[in-house]
């Protein structure tokens, strides 16, 4: 059973005028525990309604989403939404470490206990030291690592990234997609990921789905054969790389629905 199916999946707004936008057309696709699976599309077509509704935070207006073989009604157990904004997202009036506890108290551990394992957290993103610290005196990339921390902390089953690192300069953004996948290779979390970057979603995924202009749809599926470990140097030097890169660029610019 994959850990994630979608089924269908449509999505329209009604508009106050009363007109009706149609977001996502008609979307299918299962999801394996343990991948690290991309949506890659063209602006406004749809990518952050789609992981809304996966993370049960809409609903469809079509077809249905199942976790772990049972239908989303609402926000499921075991699933994590991480947005791009974690200057937003995280509570300016507690420290790294309590900001990352926040996630563990949500759970009911008890206050020693998740002191602990916050604190294990922290060291893991590579932020041991700054414990004491609040959001506002960090950098905007260590404030994404304390987010991903807080995240991690609920021991997701499937953990949603919608642009995580777009605001990010570039060399933290290239940092944080190393950290992400040694976290996703130690603790082995299903992520699906939102980008508008094609090389970051070639670098970190295992498959790459293209999505056409709204009402968006799957128009290709792409499994990325990389080798794992990559290397930010040697993997993005790889002319197949390059060459995948120009197939998904020339798609997107032109994207047509299948």
């Amino acid at each position: 059973m994959p850990i994630l199916e979608v089924q269908g999946l449509s999505k329209s707004y009604r508009q106050a005028g009363g007109e009706v936008t149609l977001a996502i057309g008609s979307i299918s696709c299962r999801v394996e525990r343990s991948e690290f699976v991309s949506f890659v599309g063209p602006s406004g077509c749809g990518k952050t309604t789609l992981l809304m509704t996966i993370a049960g935070l809409l609903s469809p207006s079509a077809g249905r989403i199942l976790v772990n073989g049972q239908e989303v009604d609402g926000p499921p157990r075991g699933l994590v939404l991480l947005f791009q904004e974690y200057n937003k997202s995280l509570f300016a009036w507690r420290t790294v470490l309590g900001n990352v506890r926040f996630g563990l108290e949500a759970r009911g551990v008890h206050a020693a206990e998740a002191a602990e394992r916050a604190r294990a957290l922290i060291e893991l993103v590579g932020l041991a030291g700054f414990e004491r610290h609040y959001p506002w005196e960090l950098s905007g990339g260590m404030q994404q690592r304390v987010a991903i921390a807080r995240a991690l902390a609920y021991e997701p089953e499937v953990l949603l990234m919608d642009e995580p690192f777009g605001s990010l300069d570039a060399l933290t953004r290239l940092e944080l997609e190393d950290t992400l996948l040694r976290l996703w290779a130690e603790l082995k979390t299903t992520i699906i990921f939102i980008t508008h970057d094609i090389e970051e979603a070639i670098y970190l995924s295992d498959r790459i789905w293209l999505l056409s202009r709204r009402p968006s749809e799957i128009v290709e599926e792409l499994p990325i054969d990389f080798p794992r470990p990559r290397h930010q140097v040697a993997t993005r030097a790889d002319a197949g790389f390059m060459a995948l890169r120009n197939t998904i660029y020339r798609r997107i610019s032109n994207p047509v629905a299948s």
